[in-house]
C-alpha cells in the first residue's frame, strides 16, 4: 500500500498554486520530520535518522485515553521498523479539550462505584493548544487521589509511574495536553519505542501546510462544492439523516463561504468557524465577530504572498487550524506514505477519500485501521440476560395465570385456603366454556376477578422476583461498569499494558 499510496502522489500533476503536488510533499515531509525530532527531542531520546525517506502517521487528541487508541502508537512503530520508516504520531491539540476530569472506577468488584476524578479545574472549553494549566495543586495531587480511588480494584496502576512525568513534564511547558502526551510518550521510551510525536498546531504552521491551506482558501468556491456534495452523497448511502454527522455541510452567508478550518485569537481561545470571501485580487477570511485578515491571492496566482501573509499570523495572536478531515487529508497527501486510523477516524476519511477524488482528481491513497480492546483485569461473574428476562416473564405470568404458581406450590410460603381454592376452581370452569359473542364480556369480568382475587396469595413470590430482578439489575450495572473497554491507559497495571502492546513489536519489555 505504501508504494501505492507514493506512486500515486509521485505521479500526480496537480497543480497547487503553481506547486506541483509531489514537489509539494517532498518538501512537507522533509519539514515535518525536521521538526518532529526537534520537538521530540526536546524530552526524550530518540534514535531516529532523518534520512528516512518514508513516513508512517498516525493521530490523536492529547489526552489520556483507552489502550485500544494507544494500540495505534505501537502498530505505526512496527510499521516503521519493518518498512524502513519513521513513525509519526500527530497531538491533535486543535480539538477542544471538553473535561479536566478522569473516569477512575472504584468500590468493589460486587458494588463499583465510579468517580471523576478532576486533574485540574474546570475552565470554558478551549482547544488543548491553548490550555494551560490553572490549579496547579490540583494537577499535581490527581495521581495520588485517582490511585486512592482505584486502590481497591486497581493496586499498581501505571498512573504511579505515569503520574509523576506528567508533573515533571508540566513543570516545563504548563501545558495540560503536552504534559499528558510527553509523559505517555516517555513510558513508550522505555518500553522501546522510536517514535517521533508532533502537535498538529506545528504541522498547521509548516512552510508546506501553509501553502495547502493557502490553495484551499483559493480554491474555495471549488472545494466547497466537492466537500458538501460528497457529504450529502456520503449520507444518503449511509442512510445517516443527522445534519451533525459525520460533519455539518460548509455554510454559505451572504458572498462568504465557510471553509473548514478553525479560526481563534489568543486572546479569546475560542475555536471560530472560518469564512471567506473575495475582494478584488484578494480574499478577506474572518470568523464574522472580531477576527479578519487579508490574503494576497487568487485562483490563478502563487501562493508565496499569501503563505508569508499566514506565517505572520501567530505574531498578531491569530491562529488558523485544520479542521479533522483536512487534518487527515493532508496527512495522507503531503506528510507521509501510509497513515493509520482508529476505527471512529476511519469511517469519517471515507467521506475524505470523495472528497480527494472530485477535488484533487486523484485516487485516494490507501490507510490502515488499527484498534484493540483492553479491559480491567477484574474477576467477575457475567450476568445472564436470559436468566433475568425468563423471572421478567414469569412476573408477568403471575398476572394472568397465578393459579399455575398456586397449584404447583410454586411458593413455600404460600397457603391456598378454601376460598383461593374456590377462586381457581371458577376461573378453570370459565376457561373451559368456549367464549362467544354472548358471554364473551361476562367471561373476561369472571377471569379478571379470579385473578386479581388470587393476587394476595402471590404476592410473597412477586417479591422474591422483584427483589432477585433489582439484584440482577445492579450486578448488570456493576458488570457495564467493570468490563468498559473506555478506561484510561494510566489506570490499568504496567504487565497487562505490556502484554497488550508490546507483542506487536515483537520485543522484549527489557526483564528478559
Amino acid at each position: 500500500m505504501m508504494l501505492v499510496n507514493k506512486r500515486t502522489i509521485a505521479l500526480s500533476n496537480y497543480d497547487v498554486q503553481g506547486c506541483g503536488l509531489a514537489q509539494l510533499a517532498r518538501e512537507a515531509r522533509e519539514q515535518l520530520l525536521a521538526d518532529a525530532l526537534r520537538y521530540t527531542r526536546s524530552y526524550r531520546d530518540v534514535s531516529v535518522s532523518k534520512d528516512h525517506g518514508r513516513i508512517i502517521l498516525a493521530g490523536h487528541q492529547p489526552e489520556m485515553f483507552h489502550p485500544g487508541v494507544w494500540f495505534k502508537d505501537f502498530a505505526i512503530a512496527r510499521l516503521a521498523n519493518d518498512h524502513d520508516a519513521v513513525a509519526v504520531n500527530l497531538q491533535i491539540d486543535s480539538d477542544a479539550m471538553k473535561t479536566a476530569s478522569l473516569r477512575v472506577p472504584g468500590g468493589s468488584v460486587d458494588q463499583p462505584r465510579m468517580e471523576y476524578v478532576p486533574f485540574d479545574r474546570v475552565a470554558p472549553e478551549a482547544p488543548f493548544e491553548q490550555r494551560t494549566i490553572i490549579d496547579r495543586a490540583c494537577f499535581e495531587s490527581f495521581g495520588e487521589r485517582a490511585c486512592k480511588h482505584l486502590q481497591s480494584l486497581i493496586p499498581q496502576p501505571l498512573l504511579r509511574r505515569y503520574w509523576p512525568l506528567a508533573v515533571a513534564r508540566s513543570r516545563e511547558t504548563n501545558h495540560l495536553g503536552a504534559s499528558l502526551s510527553q509523559a505517555r510518550h516517555q513510558c513508550e521510551a522505555g518500553w522501546g519505542l522510536q517514535t517521533l510525536e508532533l502537535p498538529q498546531s506545528q504541522v498547521c504552521d509548516l512552510p508546506a501546510m501553509r501553502w495547502f491551506i493557502a490553495h484551499l482558501l483559493a480554491q474555495l468556491p471549488r472545494f466547497w462544492e466537492a466537500y458538501n456534495s460528497a457529504l450529502l452523497e456520503y449520507r444518503r448511502e449511509h442512510k445517516v439523516r443527522s445534519a451533525a454527522h459525520p460533519v455539518p455541510e460548509l455554510d454559505s452567508v451572504d458572498d462568504w463561504l465557510e471553509a473548514p478550518l478553525w479560526i481563534w485569537t489568543q486572546t479569546d481561545p475560542r475555536r471560530r468557524r472560518l469564512f471567506v470571501r473575495q475582494q478584488n485580487n484578494t480574499l478577506v477570511l474572518s470568523d464574522r465577530e472580531q477576527c479578519e485578515v487579508v490574503l494576497p491571492i487568487t485562483p490563478e496566482s502563487g501562493a508565496a504572498a499569501a503563505v508569508e501573509q499566514l506565517s505572520a499570523l501567530s505574531s498578531q495572536g491569530i491562529r488558523l487550524r485544520t479542521r479533522a478531515l483536512i487534518t487527515t487529508m493532508a496527512a495522507r497527501l503531503l506528510m507521509g506514505e501510509l497513515f493509520v486510523h482508529g476505527i471512529g477516524g476511519a469511517k469519517y476519511d471515507q467521506l475524505t477519500d470523495r472528497i480527494i477524488e472530485r477535488f484533487f482528481g486523484l485516487e485516494p491513497p490507501g490507510y490502515l485501521v488499527a484498534s484493540g480492546t483492553l479491559r480491567l483485569p477484574l474477576a467477575h461473574s457475567a450476568i445472564q440476560t436470559d436468566d433475568v428476562q425468563q423471572i421478567r416473564q414469569q412476573i408477568r405470568e403471575l398476572e394472568f395465570h397465578p393459579e399455575r404458581f398456586l397449584e404447583n406450590n410454586c411458593g413455600a410460603s404460600v397457603v391456598v385456603d378454601e376460598g383461593m381454592a374456590g377462586w381457581i376452581a371458577e376461573k378453570r370452569r370459565w376457561l373451559t366454556i368456549p367464549p362467544t359473542p354472548a358471554n364473551a364480556r361476562q367471561r373476561g369480568r369472571a377471569i379478571r376477578q379470579a385473578n386479581e382475587a388470587l393476587q394476595p396469595a402471590v404476592t410473597p413470590l412477586r417479591e422474591s422476583w422483584l427483589s432477585e430482578v433489582a439484584n440482577q439489575a445492579e450486578r448488570q450495572r456493576a458488570e457495564v461498569l467493570l468490563v468498559s473497554r473506555e478506561y484510561a491507559f494510566p489506570l490499568f497495571p504496567e504487565p497487562d499494558l505490556k502484554g497488550f502492546l508490546l507483542p506487536i513489536l515483537e520485543i522484549s519489555d527489557g526483564n528478559g
